[in-house]
């Protein structure tokens, strides 16, 4: 495993460069968010796909599957998005949400046949970065462990992954709060699906 440490306040363009290079190699990175540390993979790239399911136990079938986006353009090539949900989405965004919506036909095969996609949109440079850089989203899911301590430290996180995953980028002591996950697939009646760290007041 490769570690790559990046100061949220100053990112390190090199360090990105270098990350985003093994996403786009069909590689898995923990990387940090605005809640939990995330392990991804490039969300076009069935091969990645695939790896990354199998480190988690993730049956695609059957799982809500999120990517993480750069900004409300690159969601929009992904999600179909109305004027009512983009609102909503401009006023929670970037932030500690999932928001579900219907997904567009943009997405890869291992979507085909499914009608949301999750979408997040965090309030972290870092997560952020890897995603424009990529210029794809980032297929993503939150690392598992064993107590907080675990769950909010990289380094305990390169331990525990060190086998499975390629690279991590360590930005700081992270989360153990999951997103809010929002269901938008009707925009006029917003549900919440489950409650983390964001407050929606729809």
């Amino acid at each position: 495993m490769k570690i790559f440490k990046i100061y949220p306040g100053s990112i390190n363009s090199a360090a990105i460069d270098d990350a985003t290079d093994i996403l786009s190699h069909s590689g898995t990175v923990i990387f940090p968010t605005d809640t939990i540390y995330g392990i991804g993979c490039d969300a076009l790239d069935r091969k990645a796909i695939d790896r990354l399911c199998r480190i988690k136990g993730i049956n695609p079938d059957r799982q809500l599957l999120s990517v993480v986006c750069a900004s409300m353009s690159q969601a929009a090539e992904y999600a179909r998005i109305d004027n009512t949900t983009f609102n909503i989405l401009k006023q929670y965004l970037p932030g500690p949400f999932t928001f579900i919506l219907p997904a567009s036909n943009s997405l890869p095969k291992v979507f085909r046949g499914r009608k949301t996609v999750g979408i997040r949109i965090p309030d972290n440079s870092i997560a952020l970065a890897l995603a424009r850089e990529l210029d794809h989203p980032i297929l993503t899911t939150s690392v598992e462990a064993e107590n907080e301590y675990e769950l909010s430290s990289p380094e305990s996180l390169g331990l525990l992954y060190h086998h499975s995953v390629d690279a991590l980028v360590n930005g700081g002591e992270g989360g153990t709060e999951p997103s809010t996950i929002v269901d938008l697939t009707d925009s006029g009646v917003p549900e919440i699906i489950r409650q983390g760290k964001g407050i929606f007041e729809g």
